[in-house]
This record gives structure tokens, C-alpha cells and sequence, in this order.
């Protein structure tokens, strides 16, 4: 009866282990950005979200503009997390450290897209959103920076153009009409404070615990 007593006690602890352990690695899990988030991103040096919306650039390439803006609650400023053309992320899989992603604007479905033209106002590298429907080409790629295995929410991450090897930045020229006051966003060679970015308001997808279908973004 002793050792059956002792058996018991060890199968129970053994439960206990199993169960923490496993709630442990959820709270893990809501700590990160996944891929299929909805989300706005901060620039934390100049305090802007990023943002864009059907107007085109006047010059360079004429494609649609993406700015930084101050204001929080702007639907315009809302982004979703997906994986490259060629390999989609698992829908609620933590996004790691060095992946390639895209950044697609919810309103538009247009990518976050940089190319060799210069941007209207610094003279960086042009930033615009491209595309149609989420699909657009192979500048639409991002490599996420960070210190750790994987993008934590409350962390500041750098995103480096793949195809260009520029920073997504702000430097703080402000433009005129018709967009007054929004922030030039654009591409930098090099990394510094005007390219730290944090994740903020959003809907952040979690990985399902019985996933019913496959489904890759």
C-alpha cells in the first residue's frame, strides 16, 4: 500500500509539472508577435504610427504613400504580419528573431515596399505600400531584428528591406498638404535611433490548440 501511496503521489506531481509547464509556455506564446496579427507599429524616437491610405507620392514612383502619424486611433494605421511569397507563416506561429516577412496595410491590402527612388522630403530611400490584394513582388520583404529567438510584443525591433538592405525609419520632416503634419517614412543605410519600432494596438493571433485547417499567410 506504501508504494502504491508513493506512486500516486509522484503520477500527481508529475500532472502538476505537466500542467504548469504547458500554461508556462502560453503565457510565452502571448508575449510574441505572430504571424496573421493585425497591428499598429510605433516609431519610438519620433512617437508616430506607421500609416498609410490611397495617396499616391507626386514624385518618385508614384506609388502609395506610407507616413508616420501621431494619432492613435486612426484605422488607417493597422498592418498585418504574413510570411514571404515563396513561404508562408503559420497562422498564430510566433514570428522569429531574422525572419523575412511582409507588412501589409489592412484598408489597401497593399505591402510595405521600398526601392531605389529617393523619398520626396529627406532624400532616403523611398518607402510606399505596392501591390494588389496582399500580392505584390519580392521588395516587399522585411527581416525583423531583434535580440532574442523570437519578436516579443513589448520589445523595440528594427525591420531591414531584404532586397535593399536599408532600415524602415523616421527622421521627423513633416509634409504639407494634403497629408499636413504626417510624418516622410523611408528606407536608411544605416541602423540607428530613428529606426527602433514596437508593436502596439492590434489583434494578436494565437496558435490553436486543435487547428481545423492549414492555414498560411
Amino acid at each position: 500500500m506504501e508504494i502504491l501511496h508513493v506512486l500516486h503521489v509522484f503520477v500527481r506531481s508529475l500532472m502538476f509539472l505537466l500542467m504548469w509547464s504547458k500554461c508556462e509556455g502560453r503565457e510565452s506564446e502571448l508575449n510574441h508577435v505572430t504571424c496573421g496579427s493585425l497591428l499598429k507599429l510605433l516609431n519610438t524616437r519620433h512617437n508616430v504610427r506607421l500609416h498609410s491610405h490611397d495617396v499616391k507620392y507626386g514624385s518618385g514612383s508614384g506609388q502609395q504613400s506610407v507616413t508616420g502619424v501621431e494619432i492613435a486611433d486612426d484605422a488607417n494605421s493597422y498592418w498585418q504580419i504574413r510570411g514571404k511569397p515563396n513561404r508562408p507563416c503559420q497562422r498564430g506561429e510566433a514570428v522569429k528573431c531574422g525572419q523575412g516577412i511582409r507588412i501589409t496595410h489592412m484598408k489597401t491590402g497593399r505591402n510595405l515596399h521600398t526601392h531605389h527612388f529617393s523619398s520626396p522630403l529627406s532624400n532616403n530611400q523611398e518607402v510606399s505600400a505596392f501591390g494588389d490584394n496582399g500580392e505584390g513582388d519580392n521588395l516587399d520583404v522585411w527581416a525583423v531584428q531583434c535580440d532574442g529567438i523570437h519578436w516579443e510584443r513589448e520589445e523595440d525591433v528594427r525591420f531591414k528591406h531584404v532586397g535593399t538592405d536599408v532600415f524602415l525609419s523616421v527622421t521627423g520632416e513633416q509634409y504639407g498638404h494634403p497629408i499636413r503634419g504626417q510624418r516622410e517614412v523611408h528606407g536608411m543605410s544605416s541602423a540607428n535611433q530613428n529606426n527602433w519600432w514596437r508593436s502596439m494596438e492590434g489583434v494578436f493571433l494565437q496558435p490553436s490548440q486543435m487547428p481545423l485547417r492549414h492555414d498560411e499567410l
